[in-house]
C-alpha cells in the first residue's frame, strides 16, 4: 500500500470514529428529574461587596444563570454551584464559562445533567457574568 493512500485511509478511519463517537453519545438533557439530582451541593456563600461591573454581572447572572445555579451561585436542585473550587480560575478559565453560555455542556463534573446553552446570552453579557462570579469566589476564598 503506498504512503498516500495509507494517509487516506487513516484518515477515513478517524472520521468514522468521531462520527460514531458522536451518533453513540447521549442526548443533551436540560435538567434531571429531582431524584436524580439528590446529591446536589447547594452551599452557603459569603457575599462581598460589589463594585459596579461586578453589580452589572450580578444583575446579568440574576437573569440567566441563578434560576438552575441559585441566587449567589451556591447551587440548587437543578444546578451546581459555582463557588466550589471546581470553578477556580485554574480548572475553568473565564473561556470556559463562555464556552458553557454558547454551546451547552455535557455533564462532567456532576448529576445533573448536561447544560443547555443560555438562550439570549453574548459574550458581554457573559463577561460581565463571570466578573461577578470571580468576587464571589474571590471571598469565598476560591482563587
Amino acid at each position: 500500500m503506498s504512503n498516500s493512500l495509507r494517509v487516506i485511509v487513516v484518515a477515513m478511519v478517524a472520521v468514522l470514529a468521531a462520527g460514531a463517537f458522536w451518533i453513540s453519545r447521549p442526548s443533551p438533557v436540560a435538567v434531571q428529574p429531582a431524584a436524580q439530582s439528590a446529591s446536589a451541593e447547594t452551599i452557603a456563600v459569603a457575599m462581598p461587596e460589589l463594585s459596579a461591573a461586578e453589580k452589572s454581572g450580578q444583575v446579568r447572572y440574576s437573569m440567566l444563570c441563578a434560576q438552575c445555579h441559585g441566587a449567589n451561585a451556591g447551587g440548587t436542585m437543578q444546578g451546581p454551584p459555582l463557588i466550589h473550587k471546581i470553578y477556580e480560575p485554574s480548572h475553568h478559565g473565564d473561556m470556559a464559562f463562555l464556552l458553557a453560555a454558547q454551546n451547552g455542556v455535557r455533564a462532567h463534573h456532576w448529576n445533573f445533567g448536561d447544560m443547555p446553552a443560555v438562550e439570549g446570552s453574548n459574550d458581554e453579557m457573559v463577561a460581565e457574568i463571570v466578573t461577578f462570579i470571580r468576587a464571589v469566589q474571590r471571598a469565598n476564598g476560591i482563587q
